[in-house]
């Protein structure tokens, strides 16, 4: 087991080699995932309507 104080120190030196993303990192990430989910909902959207259009037909000519 390490001494507390030990421990504590190493978690302060490990913390000082964070590097935190600047705020045009932050703002271009951000609008990239707004973007690609957007798109993704279309998609997805566009994907459910294609198979529910399917099995609605598929089920028309089986009933008829």
């Amino acid at each position: 087991m390490a001494n507390p104080v030990q421990f504590i120190n190493q978690v302060r030196a490990e913390a000082a080699k964070i590097t935190w993303p600047t705020r045009r990192e932050v703002v271009t990430t951000t609008i990239m995932v707004l973007i690609l989910a957007a798109l993704f909902s279309v998609f997805f959207s566009l994907v459910d309507l294609t198979i529910r259009f399917g099995i609605t037909e598929g089920l028309r000519l089986i009933s008829n």
